[in-house]
């Protein structure tokens, strides 16, 4: 079940990208001229989501696949491209409304139905795949894992998603964060060591049928994120 600390992050996510970060998101996932420092982060994520998408099946025809957290949709197309069913769903109605413009003219064998919701709705239904690119990496550990075993329930192949990872970097920005809060910053990272996850995750009832496969980090810059992979055994 989702605890307080999940609820109250999900309302700064919201606010954040619905009311703060709208301009410099679209920006950032688009190919306009960035600074350096931007370009880094475009790059990084770039890598990430072809890091994610390289675990899922080449040929997605007949799947089923939720994007959870899917932002400005970039990774959902993609996989509809491939062939894929893809239920889209973010908290944040701007970067829907975003992702839905960028799909218009789709060409694959697939489709992408985007909404606005919590990526925990029941109501989505089953997938064969799920990706979730650093929608939870604001999201304290445990949280994490309850996150992840809510979504096993309704997954038949597999689940692949990111997490901040415990470098010193990571951590001094964190703590920089908690010192000098900003009310136009993003929500703050929760980075959290591998062994310690996978030691959290093998614990999670929910998750009792999956087990850890690949991970992978992407470090370009100021992007830093860990892929992992979760398979049914």
């Amino acid at each position: 079940m989702p605890t307080a600390t999940y609820a109250a992050r999900k309302g700064e996510l919201e606010t954040y990208f619905d009311r703060t970060a709208v301009e410099a998101w679209s920006r950032l996932t688009s190919d306009a001229p960035v600074g350096r420092i931007r370009a880094t982060v475009r790059a990084g994520r770039d890598a990430m989501r072809a890091t994610l998408l390289g675990w899922l099946p080449l040929d997605l025809r007949g799947r089923r696949v939720l994007d959870a957290g899917c932002g400005t949709g970039a990774a959902a197309l993609e996989a509809a491209r491939r062939g894929a069913d893809v239920v889209a769903i973010d908290l944040s109605a701007t970067l829907v409304d975003l992702a839905r413009e960028r799909g218009q003219g789709l060409a694959g064998a697939g489709s992408v139905t985007f909404l606005v919701g919590d990526m925990l709705d029941p109501a989505l239904g089953g997938f064969d795949h799920v990706i979730a690119m650093d929608s939870l990496i604001h999201y304290g550990k445990h949280d994490v894992a309850r996150v992840l075993g809510g979504l096993a329930q309704r997954t038949s192949g597999s689940i692949v998603f990111t997490f901040a990872p415990r470098t010193p970097l990571l951590t001094a920005f964190w703590a920089v964060g908690r010192v000098f809060p900003r009310a136009d910053r993003a929500p703050a990272l929760e980075p959290v060591a591998e062994a310690d996850l996978r030691a959290i995750l093998g614990r999670a009832e929910a998750l009792r049928a999956f087990a850890p496969n690949r991970t992978q980090r992407i470090a370009s810059g100021f992007y830093t994120s860990q892929a992992m992979e979760l398979v049914r055994r």
